[in-house]
């Protein structure tokens, strides 16, 4: 089994979550996207704390798991962020999916599809872009000062990277479209604590 030590835990090839899986029966997946995308598509068996929720609910949820869990996103940028919020609380083994959702996929593991919508990545791109497409434009034929927005978007996003955060799609996430499928934590934390 390969696993690689990252500043908040280890990180698990595809592979070797099926593998993890498939001997140990108390391993858990937990997937730390919005419901939104956690509709779209997840691996089965998955449960879903979305990780703008996870800080509230990790004490509770880390002392009813007792084996290993494996954090998934889109690609392992917020998978990270959870593992960091698990380190705080009593969680003994948890691990990272490397390349999250997407790897799974690439790799041609099974996965539950729903409504399909852009994940949160994409809709911070679409609408930065947009933005700085159009204050650009905007700047050319309406209000020169206009660019000043497409200079500070493109600061946001840099802080965004630098920081490993990003406040827009903290923002995005707050509207109705990504609103519409909900996740009730509590109810995950009773699934949880059924399969224990």
């Amino acid at each position: 089994m390969t696993m690689t030590g990252t500043k908040s835990g280890r990180t698990i090839e595809v592979n070797d979550v099926e593998e993890l899986l498939s001997r140990n029966n108390a391993a858990k997946v937990i997937d730390v996207r919005t419901p939104a995308e956690y509709e779209a598509e997840h691996i089965p068996g998955s449960y879903n704390i979305p990780l703008d929720k996870l800080p509230e609910h990790k004490t509770e949820v880390a002392q009813i798991i007792q084996g290993p869990v494996i954090l998934v996103c889109r690609s392992g940028v917020r998978a990270e962020q959870a593992a960091k919020i698990f380190q705080t609380t009593s969680l003994a083994q948890f691990h990272v999916l490397q390349g999250g959702i997407n790897a799974w996929k690439q790799a041609q593991k099974p996965v539950n599809r729903g409504k399909q919508i852009w994940s949160m990545e994409r809709q911070v791109r679409g609408f930065a872009g947009s933005i700085v497409l159009l204050s650009v434009l905007g700047s050319f034929f309406i209000w020169r000062p206009l660019a000043l927005l497409a200079g500070f978007i493109g600061a946001g996003l840099t802080y965004s990277a630098l920081t490993d955060t990003c406040g827009m799609a903290l923002l995005l996430s707050k509207l109705p479209y990504n609103r519409a499928v909900n996740c009730d934590v509590r109810d995950v934390v009773k699934q949880l604590r059924i399969a224990e």
